[in-house]
């Protein structure tokens, strides 16, 4: 075996003993709340990602979209295939669109009592919380609300929250975060919202 070849085995032999040291110290075992945010694209869909992990799984999953309007999305026509999906929707469309700060307030808090409903069903493994952030930032909720929620739902059950400028508070009880920020993005160069990748 050549010296490069050496050096990458030990690089690698040394990886692998931090890699197992760290998989041998995580020992708790219990859901977790991860949120997404920044203003780059990929929240939602990795939120959907996990949501079809956890269908892998054999899990029953629910999702309730905030911030969404009545047009169906492509994530929304697969999934609502899946018998072990709950899907809520809120229904009255982006805040510009709809341009009546009232009606949003009284949609969201409907929605966010079907997210209640669900966030305190131990049978549902995984509940995706999309485009709360924006709710939360919008103070169409308030955040102690969904804190106190949170913190009493089923001990095994995961909750995904997306969305951009997810509140610090939200942040400090989150177990994983992930802040996406944009490099390019077609829209900027005139590219509309393509089906399959934005809806």
């Amino acid at each position: 075996m050549n010296e490069e070849k050496q050096r990458h085995k030990k690089r690698m032999q040394r990886h692998k003993e931090v890699v197992d040291a760290g998989i041998a110290r995580a020992t708790e075992d219990r859901g977790i709340i991860l949120v997404l945010t920044g203003n780059g694209k990929g929240k939602s869909s990795s939120g959907f990602g996990m949501i079809a992990r956890a269908l892998g799984h054999g899990f029953k999953v629910a999702v309730v979209q905030f911030i969404k309007g009545s047009f169906s999305t492509g994530e929304e026509a697969f999934f609502r295939r899946f018998p072990e999906v709950e899907y809520h929707v809120m229904g009255t469309g982006f805040t510009w669109e709809t341009q009546d700060k009232d009606k949003d307030i009284a949609a969201a808090k409907v929605t966010w009592t079907q997210a209640e409903s669900l966030l305190s069903d131990p049978d549902i493994a995984l509940v995706l919380l999309d485009e709360l952030n924006i709710v939360l930032k919008l103070g169409y909720l308030p955040v102690e609300r969904v804190l106190e929620t949170l913190a009493k739902r089923p001990p095994q059950q995961h909750v995904v929250i997306t969305g951009r400028a997810a509140p610090q508070a939200l942040i400090d009880v989150a177990d994983t975060v992930t802040e996406m920020n944009v490099i390019k993005h077609a829209f900027q160069a005139g590219i509309k919202a393509q089906k399959g990748i934005e809806l």
